[in-house]
């Protein structure tokens, strides 16, 4: 049985430099199997710049929001919503630092810990996700985590990726209120 003591909070700015830390520091064959195009990757003071410019932000102007994961008490890892619509949908990135915490059912129980900030901070009717279909993790976490496949189909789902066959999950509102009754 796992004791490690699992929160979320939102980002702070001592949390940008582990956030970029982690997309700089990357294996190149961790990046590809995300998706990831590694020639797309802004340089340390952009990603500095970027994510900073959202902490202040009100919810509704949030170009990107952010939730920092913690295990025992260290952040560990990060989910975020973009492509955000307020009051309507946002599209969930999912992220666990260090290969040691992956696989092992800690991804599940972060997004079911983070999905309560999404939809109560930005008033959603619908949260999607569209991992990469050839990354078998982020997939599993997400029919784990209650979300429903809707449909298999190619595009290039970020700014970071390249053109890719993708998976594309939501969760509705309604579904997210069932799973607070249960």
């Amino acid at each position: 049985m796992n004791k490690d003591h699992l929160s979320v909070r939102e980002i702070k700015e001592q949390d940008i430099e582990a956030i970029t830390n982690y997309w700089l520091g990357a294996d190149s064959k961790y990046m590809e199997a995300m998706g990831v195009d590694i020639t797309k990757l802004p340089s340390k003071q952009e990603w500095f710049s970027m994510l900073a410019q959202q902490l202040p932000q009100p919810y509704p102007e949030k170009k990107s929001y952010c939730i920092i994961w913690e295990i025992n008490g260290v952040a560990s890892g990060h989910s975020n919503i973009n492509k955000i619509q307020f009051a309507e949908e946002a599209y969930m990135h999912l992220h666990l630092w260090k290969n040691d915490t992956r696989t092992k059912g800690l991804g599940t129980a972060f997004v079911k810990m983070t999905i309560p900030c999404y939809f109560n901070n930005y008033a959603l009717n619908t949260l999607y996700c569209e991992p990469y279909a050839l990354n078998p993790a982020p997939n599993k976490t997400l029919q784990k985590a209650g979300f429903e496949f809707v449909k298999k189909y190619t595009t290039i789902p970020g700014w970071l990726n390249f053109e890719q066959e993708v998976n594309l999950w939501q969760l509705t509102k309604q579904q997210y209120e069932a799973m607070l009754i249960t």
